[in-house]
């Protein structure tokens, strides 16, 4: 069972000296891209891959696709908190991806916090060359949220709908922000999925 509970609505230094520009050579036959700072894309994945992030599902609805639109989906784990007071969450979408599209439409969307049993939820809006999201959400049971009109998750472990507040566009990905317009918690003792080190795993 879920308990619904709405989100409360919020009422001269020196010139600094530019880095230095480091040229790489590039390494023989790793086929991975040097950058200027001395980082490459491949070790800078598997830095990060070492940092456990919890996993969620970003949803909206597409009023423009078909007679009645339909759900969009896409697995993230770069979701976090940004303020209490007003309430704003962010994530971080890759540009010219369809929820990147939707969501410079659509400013309402919503976030099912995924639980460790949710794994094949994750990895199935994940996926590469996938089928459309219309059959994705098929045989996943979910509710319309009333505030944000988007799917949420049943089983989740919570789920937060959200109006966009700002977009700040960040290299290849978007930063969408957003004040949290109403919540869910799960009354189950289910522990989080995560995602580290390349895979999905489960705590507790």
């Amino acid at each position: 069972m879920f308990t619904k509970t709405p989100a409360t609505t919020p009422a001269a230094g020196s010139a600094a000296t530019a880095a230095p520009t480091v040229a790489l050579a590039s390494l023989p036959g790793d086929g991975s891209i040097a950058h200027a700072v001395g980082v490459s894309d491949d070790e800078f994945r598997a830095a990060l891959s070492r940092l456990a992030a919890g996993v969620v599902l970003i949803t909206a609805h597409d009023p423009d696709a078909g007679p009645r639109g339909e759900g969009v989906g896409m697995t993230a784990t770069a979701f976090l908190s940004v303020s209490l007071d007003p309430p704003l969450v962010m994530v971080s979408v890759r540009n010219d991806s369809r929820m990147d599209d939707l969501l410079a439409q659509q400013p309402l969307w919503a976030v099912s916090v995924l639980s460790g049993h949710q794994r094949q939820v994750a990895a199935r809006f994940a996926m590469k060359g996938r089928i459309s999201d219309r059959l994705l959400f098929q045989d996943i049971p979910s509710v319309t949220g009333e505030a944000s009109g988007a799917p949420l998750i049943e089983g989740a472990l919570a789920t937060l709908e959200c109006r966009t507040e700002q977009r700040v566009v960040a290299g290849d990905h978007t930063l969408v922000i957003g004040r949290v317009l109403a919540t869910t918690t799960s009354g189950e003792d289910d522990g989080p999925l995560t995602y580290f080190r390349g895979k999905y795993r489960q705590l507790g």
